[in-house]
């Protein structure tokens, strides 16, 4: 009993790291980040290359809504998706065949006048145009009654006293409406400088409905969360490995 060791063996604390590094969990959900991130930058990029078209506007006859060397992006519509309000793009050999961008005030079976009391009257019925150069008249120069045949248009500068539009076709063959199918995109927004979406023409509702915005705001939040996602996936490593370092430091510094 007496000659009974009695000694203990401390616990050993070796090789045991002191300080925390990044877990897997960590870098899983890192990687994760970063992965989804792409498909949503990419993917956002994706969608607005196929479904706008970036133009440049050479004229002021779209001031104020648009304004001379301003960049816009008009979304790929097909001519008979066009409604009254809308701001187009298209072709028409009568006009010059080169790229036109113009506000389409009429469609087809539509009959169209200006100016009772400075405001256009379509089907009878004025529109308001908050669109128009502030205190200016709706037409600087009056014209007859219009009837838009079927499958035609009838477009007008948002200046309407300097723009070429169908009130300076008038004596045309098809009286200044332009084809449906000479539409090819209608615009949504203009991007330099940077004024965004075009206020929805809301004049026209009593007329009919209006066309839907496009899909640019979507794409340009998934353009924005995927860098977000990539950038904040990436940070992950250098953090977490920093915050590692500074660990071990600290426990180094108190033993």
């Amino acid at each position: 009993m007496g000659g009974e060791n009695t000694t203990r063996t401390a616990p050993h604390s070796g090789g045991a790291r002191t300080g925390p590094a990044p877990g897997r969990t960590g870098q899983r959900l890192s990687g994760l980040a970063v992965a989804l991130g792409m498909v949503l930058f990419l993917g956002g990029f994706a969608w607005a290359a196929v479904t706008y078209l970036p133009y440049t506007v050479p004229t002021g006859s779209m001031t104020p809504t648009i304004d001379a060397g301003d960049r816009v992006l008009a979304q790929r519509v097909d001519g008979a998706d066009v409604r009254r309000g809308d701001v187009v793009v298209f072709k028409d050999a009568a006009w010059g065949d080169a790229p036109m961008v113009k506000r389409v005030v009429a469609v087809g079976g539509d009959t169209v006048s200006c100016c009772e009391d400075g405001h256009l009257k379509v089907d009878g019925k004025t529109v308001d145009e908050p669109y128009l150069p502030g205190g200016k008249p709706a037409e600087g120069t009056e014209f007859p009654t219009v009837t838009v045949p079927e499958g035609r248009l009838f477009l007008l500068g948002d200046e309407r006293r300097t723009s070429l539009d169908s009130t300076a076709h008038l004596t045309d063959a098809a009286g200044g409406t332009v084809a449906r199918s000479a539409v090819e995109a209608r615009v949504d927004a203009v991007v330099w400088p940077m004024e965004g979406m075009l206020e929805r023409p809301t004049g026209f509702e009593a007329l009919g409905g209006l066309s839907s915005p496009g899909p640019l705001p979507a794409a340009t939040w998934m353009v924005i969360a995927g860098t977000v996602l990539i950038l904040a996936g990436a940070a992950y490593g250098p953090v977490a490995k920093r915050a590692a370092s500074r660990a071990r430091a600290g426990s180094a510094g108190v033993r």
